[in-house]
């Protein structure tokens, strides 16, 4: 007992916890009445219990009558009924302690009755139901108006009165109690009506919201929400229609939190769900409707009426019921409630809700209103007035935006939930634009700001704060206008001021940013939403319309459709358009002229869209035969050119892809680049240049741009400024150039791969000219400033940025012209001189100044030995000159000044021309006329000038510090080859260079043997060239050939210009000893012999690369014989031969290589225009004509003839300089040279080879004779005399191997022959001994021959194994194919030998060593030219002194050539005797300490060809020595042409031993009848010997 009272003290003391306390003493006091309801305890002593414990708590008997409760349903339920007794008994026993009223209320009514504190149950309850009904059911409040009519009118009355007074909310609120109290007026009704009374009065929110608010007070919170609930429920009918003031209303509730979104978001319709379906719906019709415009439909009249019918039904459909998410949203908009706004937006799918215009509108009119102030200060433009707009009244609204920081909290925001649907408010989209504006020119000035602070004092923290800000900002921008100006812009009708306006804020972003903003635009923004999707789809469709009826004549009415249709949506047009030109490249022009109509942002896009075409990976940049470039990559270029030039198209973004491309080593683009130069600046490169435009080409400016290009581009003043400054602003203009000099040579090895030769050699072709056109553009259109400040020096060009040299001179040329032009005009200022002489020396003062750093620079070009043979300064005066320096092309000048004269006659001609216009005609063609001709004699004046400093200068440029054969080959190797095929002008250059080194009269530099070296091995430059470099190097040769021909055509002329000049010296001496002597000249004669040498080689080159079957080398010799074909081929039969090769090639080629087969045509084609104007080869040098039809090979010369062996080599130079290293070097040169001289000297009789007196030459000549009889000994000992210094002997050398097997099968043949012929040649000696004296000073002179008999032996070595195959093969086609080179004809050189010594036959073979040795190295090229002639020539050859005709026709042609040829060489002989006497003297004072033999060493080594083999006057010393080097050195160095030639030669031996044995009967016949004809004989023999002393 004591323990439960103690338990529930302690418990009801414990108040910290109250909850758990009251827990507690309910569960203490339930177990003690349950203990009594058990039994278990008296319930007197659990009264007593309970009579302690109530006074512990106040609510202790609230909580028993709790536990009584329990226990009362607990006991009710048991079926054991003393349970219940002891309950009641319990409860009774508590009575005292729980009031009846407490127990009433919470026991059962039937408990209540046994306890007796009722009556009865029944009536309890029956009383307890009417109580209910009266509280809750009888209606004390009146709800609807007609109920209680005074009341509610009283009420209406109330809110409806003038509030304009000071009436205020609180005492209208007090009226509204009173009338609710005192007319029982519902106050949800009250509260209906006051919101009834609002929306009718929406200008008095001040009144009402506090009201409201006030109201709110009285009535449940949830109250307003339901009731506006109830109220947008009754709308929701399919054609009820909420009322505005009703969203209104509810907005402004929803402002001033009245009310929460959640809860009334609920109330309105449709749901979230139906949204989004209706949403997924629209872009699946917008799908569609994409996928009908893009089918092809090819649709009846029905169909067409059937859709217009179904369009019909769809109209008629019922619209959708209202929607009241978006009806609130647009009030919140109205209102300014913009964070509720928000969340109603985003509960629905993106730009669905701003899709519907007018909610756009709204949202569009709150973004005025908040940008109003910062718009006013800086985005209204200069002298506009504008239309201020008034803030909301609400000060809930959003704050107004004062600065651009502002902007970013909230505007930027709001547009973004506008998205494209800005495109409904013009207005608003221009005033975006123009912040954007005032904030981009904000950030320059902040830039420069921050530049500034950062170079004086380290701009502090706050400024880079500001910075942070500033880029912040900035890609806010470029986000709000990647989502939302561009996309609106789509949507927009054609606005071009909307599109201009926006370029007004593009132009300020760098391109990099521009173009990342249409790649978006264009790929990515018209996928985002369905109304872009369509747009997309009906500009393609209007595109395809416009496209499809594009042409030449409608270009205007298209243009503008073109134009009025890219304002808004110019990505997916252009797009568009550049598909279609990539297809049909005949669209180009008509499109170019209609896009006049765009807007400077339309052209910006259209660059865009240009490189994003070029770009596409998809595409392949090779047709699939891989070898040539895609047509669709052509026609881009060519569109890029027109469009970049015509229109203000910014091209940093162009220019930049062009050098990423190329640093990526992909040079396809650069067609690109070329395109552009070519149209924006008017620089044409192109191979096809006439003669004409090269030449104006080498003029001034002006003369280029009238005379020098196929489309004269006029008025590219503007254009190439735009393009010139596009790259210098972005710095591009050096890095272009260095990656495309770079990226040339790497085109073979990156871009090779793979591929067909054609295709790399085109993209070669495509680097380099696009280099040579860029280049040519920046030296004409940068200032000296700009480029010398962007181009670095020579050195640093090679050596840092690894550009080829050649490409380094070109880049640094311009740079020496301009840097010399503006010393020379500072000098002229500083002293004012007028004479000619002073402006001379001034102009070589500051060449000297300017160019002296770049003579030390070029230095470390080349290896130190280089600087032996030409010095730097030669080296540089030859890369820095151009043609213009040069010479001045006067009839280019002439042509253009009449060219404008007669335009002029035809404008006063031109009666339909308006007199104004005919006047301004008449002054632009008297202004150019006039600066045409200033320009000339400025040109003028200034080749004047160089030439004086050259000719000062031209004494140091050759060092002689080894032999002029090597330094011959330094000029060619490191000046004329690499710069003849950089371009057309170059070649021309080169070849004009060479022409005036010789007309300088340079010291040390021999003419002859650059040419020779020329004109000998075209083979190899020719199978290394690219399609265009062969042009250029046709080009070199064309001009080099208009110079031989020249000289060739005229004994005036070549004295005039080569006849005393030290570059036709045949006998080279050492430096220091000027022995200008006459008779170290190449005479005429001889050099027209030298010409026609000159030409065989060229058809004998030609006919090998046309053999070959490889296509580059077909190619290119083709494309060389087309450039060359005014001078070349001139002799009828080299003409024929090749016309038969190229007959052969045309058939050949027709079904494999069309392109092969064009170009054989055409060259065919012109080859038989130039036939008429072909020549017999005895016209082109001195050579009897034939003395039958038949027997071209009985060809003597009469007396003056000078029809020698066309294999005479220019023996008759003598190189008296040269090391061993030298010969090794000059071997390679000289081979061909010395070939060309030996002709020239056995022909001409003036050519004398002795310095001592002419009976030494003779006897000389006689010993030769002797030791070739004799055989291989005497061969051997020739060879061993050749004296080993000289240069002509390494070139000879390197045949040197191949010699001795021929000279003894030869040898062995001779004796043969001379056996059967000995008593013939007795009779013969007694008759020439007459003759004899006379001739002997002649004889002299054919020492030289002796010297080229060497290298004939020396060629027969090379050739030995092919010759016995080709001597036949060779023999006729020199007779036919060269005339002179296989005949050796030397009748005017009379033999003083008798003829005794040397048979018919050993003539004979000796004539075919002559013809195998003709041109060693191209031997074997010209096999098949040979074979070709075999039948015709065979017979000739055989017949010269076999003739096949009836012996007595024989006799008497031999007999009528012989007498007129005697005659002719007495008379020459007579001359030439007075000559040489006087020409003896001069030597032999000169000469008195040189002993004779080594001068005529001397004579042979320095032959031009090494052919000094058989010279007589070796001294023995020196040769044994100087065979073991050559050979060594020959091993070494001989190539595999030499290889390749020997074994031909071999063939050939053979071949000739072969016809040497069938002639010798034949000789053995025509013999005996030559004994009767003594003189004939006589005459015959002197031939043969003078050929075998050319042997």
């Amino acid at each position: 007992m004591q323990a439960s009272v103690q338990l529930c003290r302690t418990l009801s003391e414990n108040k910290s916890h109250d909850n758990m306390g009251f827990r507690d003493i309910q569960q203490a006091l339930y177990e003690l009445a349950y203990h009594v309801v058990r039994g278990n305890l008296k319930h007197d002593q659990a009264s007593n219990v309970l009579g302690d414990v109530i006074e512990f708590r106040e609510d202790m008997p609230s909580i028993l009558a709790d536990v009584f409760c329990i226990l009362d349903i607990e006991t009710s339920c048991l079926e054991e009924k003393s349970k219940r007794d002891h309950f009641t008994q319990l409860v009774l026993a508590c009575l005292y302690l729980v009031s009846d009223t407490v127990l009433k209320e919470r026991l059962d009514p039937e408990t209540l009755e046994s306890l007796g504190l009722i009556k009865q149950s029944q009536q309890f309850n029956q009383k307890s139901v009417k109580i209910k009904t009266k509280l809750f059911y009888k209606q004390q409040k009146f709800n609807l108006l007609r109920e209680e009519n005074e009341g509610y009118a009283k009420l209406i009355a109330e809110l409806g009165q003038d509030l304009s007074g000071n009436i205020t909310s609180d005492l209208i609120l007090e009226n509204i109690k009173s009338l609710i109290g005192c007319f029982n007026l519902d106050p949800n009704r009250v509260l209906d009506i006051i919101l009834e009374v609002y929306e009718c009065r929406p200008e008095y929110d001040d009144f009402f919201v506090p009201l409201i608010e006030s109201y709110m007070y009285m009535c449940e919170p949830q109250t307003l929400c339901h009731i506006l609930g109830f109220k947008f429920k009754f709308y929701q009918d399919p054609s009820g229609e909420t009322p505005s003031s009703l969203y209104r209303v509810a907005a402004v509730l929803l402002q001033h939190n009245l009310i929460d979104l959640e809860d009334l978001y609920v109330h309105l319709l449709p749901g979230d769900n139906a949204i989004i379906e209706e949403h997924k719906r629209e872009i699946v019709e917008a799908k569609q409707i994409v996928r009908k415009l893009t089918m092809v439909v090819l649709s009846s009249e029905k169909t067409e009426e059937k859709e217009k019918e179904k369009e019909k039904e769809e109209e008629k459909t019922e619209k959708p019921p209202d929607n009241q998410k978006l009806g609130l949203l647009e009030a919140l908009l109205k209102i300014g409630d913009w964070q509720h706004a928000q969340s109603i937006m985003d509960q629905m799918p993106p730009f669905y809700a701003t899709s519907h215009k007018p909610i756009a509108v709204a949202l569009c009119q709150l973004v005025h209103v908040t940008i109003e102030p910062l718009y006013r200060r800086v985005g209204v433009p200069k002298g506009a007035k504008g239309s201020p707009i008034s803030s909301l009244p609400n000060k809930r609204a959003p704050k107004q935006a004062d600065s651009f920081e502002d902007l970013r909290k909230e505007v930027f925001n709001m547009l973004c939930y506008l998205g494209p649907h800005l495109s409904h408010d013009p207005i608003l989209f221009a005033k975006v634009v123009r912040l954007g504006k005032a904030f981009m020119k904000e950030v320059g000035t902040m830039k420069k700001f921050v530049i500034d602070r950062v170079v004086k004092f380290q701009s502090d923290g706050s400024k880079q704060e500001d910075k942070e800000k500033m880029e912040i900002l900035f890609s806010c921008l470029l986000s709000i206008t990647d989502q939302v100006l561009l996309p609106s812009l789509s949507l927009m009708d054609c606005n071009a001021c909307m599109s201009e306006e926006l370029w007004g804020m593009f132009k300020t972003f760098p391109y990099q940013y521009r173009y990342r903003l249409y790649g978006q635009w264009k790929n990515e923004t018209y996928n985002s939403h369905p109304l872009l999707v369509k747009v997309k789809a009906q500009t393609i469709d209007r595109a395809k319309y416009i496209m499809k009826r594009l042409t030449k004549e409608n270009v205007k009415p298209s243009g503008r459709q073109i134009g009025k249709l890219s304002h808004s949506n110019p990505t997916i047009l252009f797009d568009y358009i550049l598909s279609q030109i990539q297809k049909y490249d005949n669209l180009i022009t008509p499109v170019v002229d209609s896009l006049k109509y765009l807007t400077s942002l339309n052209y910006d896009v259209l660059a865009y869209c240009i490189i994003e075409a070029l770009a596409n990976p998809e595409k392949e940049r090779m047709k699939h035969d891989d070898t040539t470039i895609s047509s669709w990559l052509q026609s881009l270029a060519s569109f890029c050119g027109a469009v970049f030039r015509k229109y203000p198209i910014e091209l940093a973004g162009l220019l930049q892809y062009v050098a990423n491309q190329l640093k990526a080593g992909k040079s396809f683009d650069l067609l690109i680049l070329k395109e552009v130069v070519q149209k924006m600046a008017g620089i044409e490169i192109t191979e096809e240049m006439t003669m004409e435009q090269l030449e104006a080409m080498t003029g001034g400016e002006q003369l280029k741009a009238e005379g020098g290009y196929f489309g004269q581009i006029r008025n590219t003043k503007k254009s190439s400024q735009r393009l010139k400054d596009a790259l210098l602003d972005h710095d591009l203009a050096l890095p272009l150039c260095l990656l495309m000099a770079q990226q040339r040579n790497g085109v073979i090895f990156q871009e090779g791969g793979e591929k067909h030769l054609k295709l790399v050699g085109k993209l070669y072709d495509q680097c380099h000219d696009t280099l040579v056109q860029f280049g040519g553009f920046l030296a004409s259109n940068l200032s000296t400033e700009d480029y010398i400040k962007r181009v670095p020096s020579i050195d640093v060009l090679c050596n840092e940025f690894h550009t080829p040299h050649d490409a380094a001179f070109f880049l640094s040329r311009p740079m020496y012209a301009h840097h010399i032009s503006s010393k020379y005009d500072e000098l002229k200022k500083a002293e004012k001189g007028n004479k000619q002489q002073h402006k001379v020396h001034k102009y070589i003062t500051s060449c000297e100044l300017v160019m002296a750093p770049v003579h030390d620079a070029v230095i470390s070009l080349h290896l130190p030995k280089v600087w032996d043979d030409i010095s730097p300064q030669f080296y540089a005066t030859f890369w820095s000159l151009t043609m213009y320096d040069l010479a001045v092309p006067h009839s280019s000048y002439d042509r253009e000044v009449n060219k404008l004269k007669v335009q002029m006659k035809a404008i006063d001609d031109n009666q339909e021309m308006p007199p104004n216009k005919k006047k301004k005609e008449k002054e632009r063609c008297t202004a150019l006329q006039d600066k045409l001709l200033e320009e000339e004699k400025k040109q003028l004046e200034h080749v004047q000038r160089v030439l004086q400093r050259l000719k000062l200068e031209k004494d140091n440029w050759l060092l002689a510090k080894s032999t002029k054969n090597e330094t011959i080959t330094k000029f060619l190797q490191l000046c004329i080859f690499p710069r003849c095929i950089f371009s057309a002008i170059d070649a021309v250059y080169c070849a004009h260079f060479v022409e005036l080194v010789h007309q300088q009269k340079t010291p040390n530099f021999s003419t002859l043997l650059c040419y020779d070296r020329v004109f000998s091995d075209i083979i190899y430059t020719v199978a290394s060239c690219t399609e265009n470099e062969a042009s250029r190097y046709g080009r070199f040769l064309c001009c080099m050939l208009e110079t031989v021909t020249r000289w060739h055509s005229d004994r005036v002329i070549y004295e005039k210009e080569c006849g005393n000049y030290p570059g036709f010296l045949t006998i080279l001496r050492a430096t220091g000893f000027d022995g200008g002597n006459k008779a170290d000249q190449l005479d005429y004669e001889n050099f027209r012999h030298v010409v026609h040498k000159w030409h065989y080689k060229l058809t004998k080159a030609s006919v090998h690369c046309l053999e070959t079957g490889e296509y580059t080398h077909i190619r290119n010799i083709l494309i060389v014989l087309t450039k060359i074909l005014p001078w070349y081929p001139k002799v009828l039969n080299l003409g024929q031969a090749l016309e038969r090769r190229v007959h052969k090639i045309c058939q050949e080629e027709k079904e494999k290589r069309p392109d092969l087969y064009a170009l054989a045509m055409g060259y065919s084609g012109q080859l038989k225009s130039r036939k008429p104007f072909m020549i017999p080869e005895n016209e082109f040098h001195h050579k009897d004509p034939p003395a039958r039809n038949a027997v071209a090979a009985t060809v003597q010369n009469g007396p003056g003839g000078a029809g020698m062996p066309t294999s005479l080599t220019i023996n008759t130079v003598r190189l008296e300089e040269g090391t061993t290293e030298e010969t090794d070097k000059l071997k390679e040169k000289s081979q061909g040279v010395v070939k060309v001289i030996n002709k020239a000297v056995n022909a001409t009789p003036k050519v004398t080879t002795s310095n001592g007196n002419s009976a030494s030459n003779s006897k000389i000549i006689k010993e030769k004779d002797d030791k070739e009889k004799s055989g291989k000994e005497k061969d051997k000992e020739k060879k061993d005399k050749t004296p080993a210094a000289t240069p002509e002997m390494k070139a000879l050398g390197k045949d040197g191997k191949d010699k001795p097997k021929e000279e003894r099968a030869n040898k062995d043949e001779k004796a043969r022959e001379i056996k059967e012929k000995t008593p013939k040649s007795d009779k013969e000696k007694e008759k020439v001994k007459k003759e004899e004296k006379a001739s002997k000073e002649e004889k002299s002179k054919t020492v030289v021959t002796i010297i080229e008999s060497k290298s004939t032996a020396e060629k027969e070595r090379e050739k030995e194994p092919s010759r016995e195959r080709d001597v036949a093969k060779e023999m006729k086609s020199k007779e036919n194919v060269k005339g002179g080179e296989k005949m050796p004809v030397a009748g005017s050189l009379k033999s003083p030998v008798p003829r005794s010594e040397t048979s018919e036959s050993e003539r004979e073979q000796k004539r075919r060593k002559v013809d195998t040795h003709s041109s060693p190295s191209h031997s074997s090229t010209v096999k098949d030219n040979l074979n070709e002639l075999k039948d015709s020539s065979a017979k000739h050859y055989i017949n010269h002194t076999t003739p096949t005709l009836s012996k007595s026709k024989e006799r008497e042609v031999d007999k009528k050539d012989l007498d007129k040829s005697r005659e002719r060489s007495r008379e020459r002989e007579k001359k030439d005797e007075k000559d040489r006497k006087d020409r003896k003297r001069d030597h032999s004072n000169s000469d008195r300490e040189v002993p004779q033999d080594s001068t005529k060493r001397r004579k042979e080594e320095n032959g031009t060809t090494g052919s000094s083999k058989h010279s007589k006057s070796e001294s023995p010393s020196d040769s044994p020595r100087l065979n073991e080097k050559e050979k060594e050195k020959n091993k070494s160095k001989s190539s595999g042409k030499e290889k390749g030639d020997s074994i031909k030669a071999e063939k050939m031996e053979k071949s000739s031993s072969g016809s040497k044995k069938e002639s010798r009967h034949d000789k053995e016949k025509t013999e005996k009848k030559e004994k009767r004809d003594s003189t004939g004989g006589k005459e015959e023999k002197k031939h043969h010997k003078s050929s075998d002393k050319h042997r």
